[in-house]
């Protein structure tokens, strides 16, 4: 370890003038060392400590760290625009650290979220310094990935981070009533009136968000993903499975590993968005989901920073950790999985594995023993009331986040619940679930939430992942629910439970029966709505789920 020499501040110029500060923590060597960059909106002193070791723990492992308040944020100058300038900020940044005294003129960068962000729009400027990247918890594709989840607005985590965005650019203008407004509202989110913050915050970007609720050139002009496609550069991808961000992990990921001839490396912990801790939500999953990121990045950067053999590059690229067994497994790849399908019946959820055509367990029906048997057809109907709407309890797109004991809203008469008879063995589930069920609404506009938990034989019910979709009259049936990736193992004796719902309210925008509601305007407008899913165990509504086997 280096003795870390005292904190240096230090300004750049981009190259349209404005001045960017930065705080140096540099190493006592005399030896020219590698540079460290984060970008950040945050008030660089944070320096994302709430999930990174302090940048002088990285100093003192041979680096010089920098940390840099994006324009407009912090004490840096000019105007901030979400992600406007981070392309040719990034560039011009990356440039200045490589030429910083002591450096070798090498650059990494990591972070998470925003600080993540500005790695990816750094990277498509393909600076020649920038030597590799570790993105955390990004999005690839703005919409897709962070805007909007199967087409519905996520309105919980965007009006929060949006708002919280706010109140920080009022308190650098020294607008106390701005201020103070927005902080109240962060502090009671006005998911019943988001338009306050067209009143407080009108330069907002949320707004410009909810104005574009397609994917359309907006979209494109903003998202790294049509910036990125002729990037290669080596990178560590660091996700959690009850992160909202997941599918922007896994999309950049999959698309590097996909075309690129550098090492592409992924970690999945059982986090939430933030903190990276061992208890998420109300579950504590053992001392091993602590965070290893810092010590892993520090290998990464050794690697391809200092041309170290760390041995990484004999290990697994792909490193998961497994909720239920609570241990971290590695893997070549992320297909791997055999597919399982359960079918939906009025008596709950039939099991077959595919492959081999056999039964994992008991199904209260024996009339659903292969994929062509017949059940007589039966229907299940639930009525959404937009004046209690069913609630959002953790998963990925809800404050908080994570694993909750939800039998209290399982057992409302507006969510369907469709339940497995308790497993004969073992089942370990890795990758992408889907959910597809022939279901149609009295209203041109509907949404349904699918929610998977593992059920206890105590009465207990713990979601491990969910997914939403914002459907039309005219959406084609079966009704397809991508769910968050997952990498669980059900234990013996419990069950699976599939709950159906028709809103998971605040986490995404509730529907009037004819769109988003958005404002208290269109609440106002608010229908009740009837949805009929079909249960006839022909295959038509079913769960199709990523299944492993392992020793």
């Amino acid at each position: 370890m280096y003795k870390v020499l005292p904190k240096q501040t230090a300004s750049m110029y981009t190259r349209d003038g404005v001045r960017l500060d930065a705080d140096i923590y540099r190493p006592d060597a005399t030896e020219n060392l590698p540079v460290l960059l984060m970008r950040q909106p945050y008030g660089r002193a944070i320096a994302s400590t709430v999930v990174y070791a302090h940048p002088s723990w990285y100093a003192g492992h041979g680096y010089i760290v920098v940390v840099q308040d994006v324009r407009g944020r912090g004490t840096s100058a000019g105007e901030f625009k979400l992600f406007a300038h981070e392309i040719a900020d990034g560039e011009d940044t990356i440039y200045w650290a490589a030429h910083l005294p002591g450096s070798n003129g090498k650059v990494g960068m990591y972070g998470f979220s925003y600080q993540g962000m500005t790695q990816l729009y750094a990277a498509a400027a393909k600076p020649s310094a920038l030597k590799t990247i570790c993105p955390a918890m990004i999005a690839y594709d703005l919409y897709t990935d962070w805007a909007y989840e199967g087409g519905a607005f996520c309105l919980q985590t965007n009006l929060a981070w949006a708002i919280q965005l706010a109140t920080e650019t009022a308190r650098l203008r020294g607008d106390q009533t701005a201020y103070q407004a927005l902080f109240a509202a962060f502090r009671n989110l006005p998911v019943n009136n988001p338009e306050v913050l067209q009143q407080l915050a009108p330069e907002s970007f949320y707004h410009e968000w909810v104005a574009h609720p397609q994917p359309n050139t907006y979209w494109e002009e903003l998202s790294p993903k049509y910036h990125l496609q002729a990037v290669d550069l080596p990178m560590f991808h660091i996700g959690g499975w009850f992160d909202t961000y997941l599918r922007g992990t896994l999309h950049l990921y999959k698309d590097m590993a996909a075309r690129s001839t550098k090492p592409q490396h992924l970690l999945v912990a059982p986090w939430i968005h933030l903190p990276w801790s061992r208890k998420v939500g109300e579950v504590d999953f053992g001392a091993k989901a602590g965070s290893p990121v810092d010590r892993m990045q520090i290998r990464w950067f050794d690697q391809f920073l200092k041309e170290a053999d760390t041995g990484l590059l004999q290990e697994s690229s792909i490193c998961l950790f497994e909720m239920g067994s609570n241990i971290w497994r590695t893997f070549p790849s992320l297909n791997i999985a055999n597919q399982k399908s359960y079918f939906l019946s009025t008596t709950g959820l039939a099991s077959i594995r595919e492959d081999s055509g056999t039964l994992i367990q008991n199904s209260s029906t024996e009339r659903s023993r292969s994929p062509k048997s017949k059940i007589q057809n039966s229907f299940d109907a639930l009525v959404h009331d937009p004046w209690r709407p069913a609630p959002s309890l953790g998963g990925h797109a809800a404050i908080p986040a994570g694993v909750f004991e939800r039998s209290h809203i399982d057992g409302r008469s507006d969510v369907l619940t469709y339940t497995s008879q308790p497993l004969i063995e073992d089942l370990h589930l890795l990758g992408d679930v889907v959910v597809e069920i022939d279901c149609t609404a009295d209203q041109p506009s509907y949404d349904v939430c699918a929610v998977l938990s593992e059920l206890h034989p105590d009465g207990r019910v713990f979601n491990f992942t969910q997914g939403y979709v914002h459907c039309q009259r005219e959406t084609p049936i079966p009704i397809k629910i991508q769910l968050q990736t997952t990498c669980v193992r059900i234990a013996k004796g419990n069950a699976l439970r599939l709950s159906l719902s028709a809103a998971c309210f605040p986490a995404y925008a509730m529907n009037s029966g004819n769109g988003a509601v958005m404002n208290s305007t269109q609440l106002l407008n608010a229908q009740i709505i009837t949805l009929t899913v079909s249960c006839s165990g022909d295959g038509s509504s079913q769960i199709l789920l990523p299944v492993i086997s392992l020793p």
